[in-house]
């Protein structure tokens, strides 16, 4: 038996710097990783596609530049030098991350797929093919998500792809199908159509990102046709087959009875990973989906074993796997009493123009009762957008109309989250819609045009 003060379960973007941590603080930690150290982050997600999205971008600037005044006559697009570009950059983040735990005092790191034996004690089946039993005193879930694979009829029999498999094909797709019009899938949507790729997009809900604002939804859909990708909304795939190399899709809805496509990507959201944990041997309890339920501070109905990350549900963003570590850490060794009860939940979807998100939008405050102002300036009004020819979208913020505080905000734009940032932090420390109205801020950036934002109310 291999006895540790803390083992930690999975090595994304909570669990390596909680590892790192509680060793540092002289705990004998384990970190156990089945698969690669840095999580989706690192390996499936925010590092390979946003380097992928810069190449997409620059085909994108090369394909306007007439309009600028700088005249291309041609561009070709290298995929293969693409993706090594992403793949070296994946492997420089993976390997330094590998380094810093290697490198750490009291941290032993254990690749493997581990198991509950009981609420103290882990088994775990190690990649070279032996095993061995772990114990802890604490013990934490970071374990993450993997894609989920919708129930349509002869998915199996095709060659679909996930977020995960798509970062691994060799070459451009003819035509891409993609299922589902979430975050992820409108990410890849325009990398690849900007990469060549005919693309079209089928989502059973009534329009893009149903979760955000009916005017952010039209902003987005208006750049996505623009872009020349084709969405069909109230659409949902019936059956998937292969005939004479291509992918056969039978729709139901308000789209099309059928199309064919050469690569189909499903993107119909993500399901934790949490069937092999062997929760069923300990206390711990799972909702509806499997994710792992918490309290305010993270601990699970075993008070001694933590969740943190996608796992426990809930936003599934880098930036919120971290915020959990720190949560944790504070607690456990500075004596705190941090919960994630009232943290501020910001995030940026990295289409071009980026969607950048803090707070309430439009429709949580009108469901919550508060008396709110809503300011809005387009794009095209902006001076920074007009200059640098960068004018689709809009900003928006909801404004709370006895306080003139700032309950949220809404940004599509170039730089999107950058703005956004900038009106979080306004969020942090309290400064009014009026304050910024006034604000003297370095012309011509695009925040300074948040003065006439809220000149806008």
């Amino acid at each position: 038996m291999n006895k540790f003060d803390a083992i930690v379960i999975g090595a994304g973007q909570a669990g390596v710097p909680l590892a790192k941590k509680l060793a540092g603080a002289g705990w004998k930690t384990a970190l156990i990783e089945k698969r690669a150290i840095g999580g989706t982050c690192i390996n499936d997600g925010c590092t390979p596609t946003k380097t992928m999205i810069a190449s997409a971008r620059m085909a994108y600037l090369a394909g306007r530049s007439d309009e600028l005044g700088i005249h291309i006559p041609e561009y070709k697009v290298d995929f293969k030098a693409i993706m090594n570009r992403k793949s070296t950059i994946v492997q420089q983040f993976r390997e330094g991350a590998t380094k810093g735990l290697e490198e750490t005092r009291n941290l032993t790191l254990v690749y493997g797929t581990a198991r509950f034996v009981d609420p103290h004690t882990l088994y775990v089946d190690m990649n070279d093919g032996s095993f061995e039993n772990y114990t802890a005193k604490k013990i934490f879930i970071n374990t993450g998500c993997t894609p989920f694979l919708p129930d349509i009829k002869g998915l199996q029999d095709v060659p679909y792809l996930t977020s995960t498999t798509l970062l691994e094909i060799n070459e451009v797709p003819e035509h891409l199908l993609i299922i589902g019009a979430g975050y992820i899938g409108l990410e890849f949507a325009q990398l690849f159509r900007r990469l060549g790729a005919k693309v079209t997009i089928v989502e059973k809900s009534d329009r893009l990102m149903p979760k955000e604002d009916d005017d952010i939804c039209a902003a987005m859909s208006e750049i996505f046709d623009q872009d020349g990708i084709r969405i069909w909304t109230e659409t949902q795939v019936q059956s998937l087959s292969l005939k004479s190399g291509k992918v056969h899709a039978k729709l139901e809805g308000k789209g099309p009875a059928s199309l064919s496509c050469s690569h189909v990507l499903v993107a119909s959201g993500r399901s934790p990973q949490t069937a092999t944990l062997g929760l069923e041997n300990t206390g711990i309890q799972s909702d509806e989906k499997g994710f792992v339920k918490v309290n305010t501070r993270l601990q699970t109905a075993e008070q001694h074993i933590y969740a943190l990350g996608d796992v426990k549900g809930g936003p599934a963003f880098t930036h919120i796997s971290y915020n959990d570590h720190l949560v944790i850490t504070e607690n456990l060794l500075n004596g705190r009493h941090k919960d994630i009860s009232k943290r501020m939940i910001p995030y940026c979807m990295f289409t071009d123009p980026q969607l950048g998100r803090v707070g309430m939008n439009e429709s949580q405050a009108k469901e919550a009762g508060i008396d709110y102002l809503v300011a809005s300036i387009p794009m095209k009004n902006v001076a920074r957008a007009i200059e640098t020819a960068e004018t689709r979208g809009l900003m928006k913020a909801i404004i709370d109309k006895k306080s003139r505080r700032i309950l949220g905000a809404a940004i599509i734009g170039e730089q999107g989250g950058e703005i956004m940032t900038v009106l979080q932090m306004a969020m942090m420390g309290k400064i009014t819609a009026d304050e910024i109205r006034s604000g003297i801020f370095a012309h011509p950036l695009y925040s300074e045009s948040l003065n006439n934002l809220f000149m806008s109310v």
